[in-house]
């Protein structure tokens, strides 16, 4: 009887002892799905940080037009900066269509990561011929600007002998002016006059040779674009940006201004490049 009660009791001992071995190894896997649960979580939460990352562009690379310069978008940069952004205002030679576009893939580079380009006027065409096939840039925004098709140029779309013969002045090297006896009113009509002026007096001649260069492939075809139609403008009818917008399929809003929209309404311009930043299409 003795022994059959040590045997018993030994059983016990041993089906206690495996208890808490279960009861080890169960806590010890528990643990080891937690961790990996955590782990998955953490990765996850990181990968959704990132996406968030990426579509808050940082850098944005701003591209004046013709009888302009950089100092055009010196309203719109505080904004852009303040926002936290990296804002570069490049100044185009206008000799060429090709030496432009050079200038602004150069600035791409320099700036490094992803990028967003704006184009006012005719920096519209050298966005989209900068942008083609760079994997950098992540979005354009015209500005009152040229988005024209592959082959196209200037000359195609504006009936050169409607433009009055004293708009424009012309330098023995083919330069073009425009007449700054004539700017606030053709360019910048709503924009204080003596702003305007100094504008005329810091403008770029572009050489008259480009308006018959034509466009190499354009970006928009490719990435998201954002267009800014400037209602009362004298100098690229509105009725030709709406067709732009609509023929690049861009997120479109219209303010009533001049041809100087950057100028005279640069809270509206800064917003809409704040928006093309974060991806925001509506």
């Amino acid at each position: 009887m003795k022994k059959y009660i040590k045997k018993k009791k030994s059983l016990g001992l041993f089906c206690l002892a495996l208890s808490f071995i279960a009861s080890i190894i169960l806590i010890a896997n528990f643990s080891l799905v937690s961790a990996q649960n955590k782990t998955i979580l953490q990765d996850a939460e990181s990968r959704n940080n990132n996406n968030n990352i990426s579509t808050d562009i940082k850098n944005i690379i701003l591209v004046h037009g013709a009888f302009s310069d950089g100092s055009a978008w010196s309203q719109v940069i505080p904004i852009l900066e303040k926002a936290g952004h990296k804002v570069i205002a490049v100044q185009l030679p206008e000799h060429s269509l090709s030496d432009d576009v050079a200038t602004v893939k150069r600035a791409i580079d320099f700036v490094k990561g992803p990028t967003i380009l704006v184009g006012h006027s005719y920096g519209g065409l050298v966005i989209s011929n900068a942008a083609y096939n760079n994997p950098n840039v992540k979005g354009l925004v015209f500005i009152a600007a040229l988005a024209l098709q592959d082959g196209q140029s200037y000359n195609d779309i504006v009936d050169v002998k409607k433009i009055p013969k004293d708009l424009f002045i012309a330098d023995k090297g083919g330069f073009i002016y425009l007449n700054s006896t004539k700017f606030h009113d053709s360019f910048a009509q709503d924009v204080n006059l003596s702003q305007a002026n100094i504008m005329a007096a810091v403008q770029k001649p572009i050489n008259q040779s480009i308006f018959a260069e034509k466009s190499g492939p354009p970006a928009w075809k490719q990435i998201p674009s954002w267009y800014q139609i400037s209602e009362n403008d004298r100098s690229i009818p509105p009725s030709l940006q709406h067709f732009f917008a609509k023929q690049i399929n861009a997120t479109t809003i219209s303010i009533p201004s001049s041809h100087a929209s950057l100028v005279s309404h640069p809270h509206e311009i800064a917003q809409l490049i704040l928006n093309a930043t974060k991806g925001i299409r509506k």
